[in-house]
């Protein structure tokens, strides 16, 4: 079945603009609400980030899960991991997540977690779907739900989250600034790096409803790069609106990505015998990383582009470790999903266990420059079918041998070809990307 509504990350878009409606929303909750109800559910959490447009749906879907005779736990705005992890331990059926990530405040989204804290299954999302063709049709007023606020939501993740390094670890000593993006962590976050005893200076954290992502957070860390200087702080974290994503600063200013974060985590497990196979990353992530973790004997292997791909790799591998270089970092030894504090706090127990600054626990890893041509298409066709680009994409890879690599991906929102090329040889590099843009621009017109 195919689906209408839910991608790869729930439902997203444009607020106004369907299906991102409070008329969507309070269908969406009772279509939801009528199939959970059917697999035994009682209760379903909702938690949101900080944009303005999240009280409005938030009602909307408390409204249908209720008329369909869910009861309804409200958090609040918290990390989206953290809606993942409350939604485990209330022993709900269900979590909802209203967010758009690292998008605008103009835009919102759904996203849906499993009893289990993991990414609610297709066949779930197709049957929600199944609902939302046939009438709304409201319970008995005796077979209604409730709505319950959760009171001690942040302390549980808190705790949760200081859980996931060894118990005696300290971060005393560390000056440590951390950009909330103005999103939902704005709260969490720097409460526990103070409570694990580190010196916090916090910046994205003044929420209003219309600044979520602008001009802070992960999306855009150049603020957060001239303080870490500015402050002589021995490092930065940079969140985004719903903290699922993590990209750091070290204390040069120097931007450390997901994959940088992904090595230092994987070699960190690896001297702990704790790895317990290979990592996972995407399509998109930097070719140096794949050499670097072979040169550590680490296995390393590409899933397509989005967390739910990673999630899918590593449990058919049966693996621990994946993500993308975006800061999307999946431990499943620590936790279900991708989780921005969490991964920050893997990465901070690393220093203080081999006693290292960030920029000496990337030693050991290089990273390939890499070039990304958007080139627009008029409509959508199969580019890599074309006779020219056939031809020059061998010959862009025998110029490039074992030293890089091509990728030809169309863009799964816009009318784009993404021709991305990466090597050891930057100016080669350069070169075979331009070129290799060309011929896809020729095609395409």
């Amino acid at each position: 079945m195919t689906r209408q509504y839910f991608g790869t990350d729930g439902i997203r878009g444009k607020v106004g603009t369907f299906p991102i409606t409070p008329e969507f929303m309070l269908k969406l909750g009772w279509a939801a609400g009528k199939v959970l109800a059917g697999t035994g559910g009682g209760k379903v959490i909702i938690g949101k980030d900080t944009r303005i447009s999240g009280y409005m749906f938030e009602s909307a879907l408390e409204a249908g899960l209720s008329s369909a005779g869910l009861d309804v736990y409200l958090l609040g705005p918290m990390p989206t991991p953290a809606i993942a992890y409350i939604t485990r331990t209330l022993h709900a059926c269900a979590g909802i997540v209203i967010s758009a990530s690292h998008n605008p405040y103009y835009d919102n989204g759904i996203k849906f977690f499993s009893a289990d804290g993991s990414k609610l299954p297709d066949e779930v999302e197709q049957a929600i779907e199944a609902e939302l063709e046939k009438e709304m049709v409201c319970n008995d007023s005796a077979r209604l739900g409730k709505a319950v606020r959760v009171k001690d939501a942040e302390g549980r993740y808190i705790e949760f989250c200081k859980s996931t390094i060894p118990y005696a670890t300290s971060l005393k000593g560390l000056k440590i600034i951390v950009d909330c993006a103005h999103g939902a962590a704005y709260w969490v976050a720097p409460n526990v790096l103070n409570e694990l005893g580190a010196e916090v200076i916090t910046v994205g954290n003044q929420p209003n409803g219309l600044n979520i992502n602008d001009g802070v957070g992960s999306t855009h860390p150049a603020m957060l790069q001239e303080l870490v200087i500015k402050e002589k702080a021995s490092l930065g974290i940079a969140l985004d609106g719903d903290a699922d994503r993590v990209i750091m600063v070290d204390h040069e200013g120097k931007l450390v990505d997901g994959d940088e974060l992904l090595y230092i985590i994987a070699r960190d497990r690896q001297a702990e015998a704790a790895l317990n196979g290979g990592v996972v990353g995407t399509l998109m992530t930097n070719l140096g990383l794949e050499h670097s973790l072979a040169d550590a004997g680490i296995p390393f292997g590409r899933a397509n582009v989005g967390d739910r791909h990673v999630m899918e790799m590593l449990k058919d591998k049966g693996w621990i470790l994946g993500g993308e270089s975006s800061g999307h970092i999946i431990c499943l030894d620590r936790t279900t999903t991708g989780d921005g504090v969490v991964s920050a706090l893997q990465i901070l127990a690393a220093m203080v266990r081999q006693e290292k600054s960030l920029r000496d626990l990337l030693a050991g890893v290089s990273k390939y420059p890499q070039i990304l041509i958007n080139v627009k298409m008029t409509e959508r066709i199969n580019v890599c079918d074309h006779p020219q680009v056939k031809l020059a994409l061998v010959e862009a890879e025998a110029r490039l041998n074992d030293t890089g690599r091509v990728l030809l991906r169309p863009s799964g929102t816009e009318p784009l070809i993404r021709v991305m090329v990466e090597g050891r040889d930057g100016k080669m590099v350069q070169s075979v990307a331009q070129e290799l843009a060309d011929v896809v621009r020729e095609a395409v017109s």
